[in-house]
């Protein structure tokens, strides 16, 4: 998997038209050093050939900052203590590294080429896809959203216009992925597409009624 939605990693995609996506493949964390080098946190599996000296990213930082609109080319990129690091053209000291600290990068992709490996898809290739639970299906996926830890599949529901689901996009969950066939299967705990019957019986005890609210 690179650079795709997958339902075994956590990478980044977001589509920007009809043939071509922008991928999100690493943010600029913290500066290392005096030289201008950065720690990267990574939106990839493939690190080493997405970082290669003369990669250049399309930078996603405030308008306030000095690097809005300019593009980010790497010079050198090595592994520290096990830590992902990159050198980039025009970052020669730490001052100028600081002033990149939070950037997320962004590479441009064609969306007709597939991702590389086979449980790996681009956002675009899963929007709009039936959601099958138990051989009915049961809404249709209209986002992913992506976080550090994972990836979500926002399912609107059948009939239900004004209800999502998130789901966490993990194969224990989502164990399958048809595109061919247009559709999704999902297993998901009770719970989560439908209420849980409450326990009507249950009343506070008088000790939690008494007891005071945590202070904020």
């Amino acid at each position: 998997m690179s650079d795709a939605a997958s339902s075994s990693s956590a990478s980044r995609g977001r589509a920007v038209g009809s043939d071509r996506t922008q991928l999100r493949v690493g943010r600029l964390v913290k500066a290392h050093g005096l030289k201008g080098a950065l720690k990267l946190e990574l939106y990839t599996d493939d690190p080493d050939g997405r970082f290669i000296p003369g990669a250049t990213f399309t930078l996603q930082v405030p308008e306030s900052s000095p690097w809005h609109g300019k593009p980010l080319t790497v010079r050198e990129f090595r592994w520290m203590n096990s830590h992902p690091v990159a050198f980039f053209d025009g970052v020669d000291d730490r001052t100028a590294a600081e002033s990149l600290v939070r950037a997320i990068l962004w590479i441009d992709e064609d969306t007709a080429a597939e991702p590389a490996e086979d449980d790996a898809w681009y956002d675009h290739q899963l929007v709009g896809l039936d959601v099958v639970r138990e051989g009915a299906v049961v809404g249709r996926v209209a986002r992913v959203d992506h976080f550090p830890a994972q990836d979500l599949l926002i399912v609107q529901l059948s009939g239900e216009a004004d209800r999502e689901v998130l789901v966490p996009f993990v194969a224990a969950l989502v164990p399958e992925v048809d595109i061919a066939a247009g559709r999704v299967t999902v297993t998901p705990p009770p719970g989560l597409f439908e209420d849980l019957p409450g326990d009507e019986g249950s009343t506070p005890s008088d000790e939690s009624a008494e007891s005071p609210a945590d202070e904020r």
